[in-house]
């Protein structure tokens, strides 16, 4: 799975793509890179109708690999060291959207499905008690 970044795209053209193949991710694009391990602070944070052109610090284009089996840090550092883009990926948490600077190690798959909602079981008592 890869996602093209052109010449002429804006924030929201990639963080669409993305979100469709992981509905329980999303990417946030900053003005300046995050320190490993550390969360990207918010006034840095980049609108979606930003186009790209203006927040790369290298110009080029090209395919993004966001295959289910990389990891969030691989797919950062990959939009940072081929497109010169400062991105961030966001995890689910019920009604949350958390960095994933304590899980960049975790496949965009594992992310993904950590975000999911749980799964509520139905509890039902019985109509009638047992006496035995």
């Amino acid at each position: 799975m890869k996602i093209y970044i052109s010449e002429e795209a804006v924030v929201a053209d990639i963080q669409e793509k993305f979100q469709t193949m992981y509905p329980y991710l999303k990417l946030a694009f900053f003005r300046k890179p995050h320190t490993k391990g550390e969360p990207s602070p918010e006034e840095e944070k980049v609108s979606p109708d930003t186009p790209i052109e203006k927040i790369r610090m290298l110009h080029s284009f090209g395919w993004l690999d966001i295959s289910y089996y990389r990891t969030a840090a691989a797919v950062e550092h990959d939009f940072a060291y081929i497109f010169g883009l400062s991105a961030q990926i966001f995890r689910k948490a019920g009604t949350l959207w958390l960095e994933t600077t304590a899980t960049d190690s975790w496949t965009l798959e594992e992310l993904n499905n950590a975000g999911r909602p749980a799964k509520q079981q139905t509890f039902h008592l019985p109509d009638e008690r047992d006496d035995e």
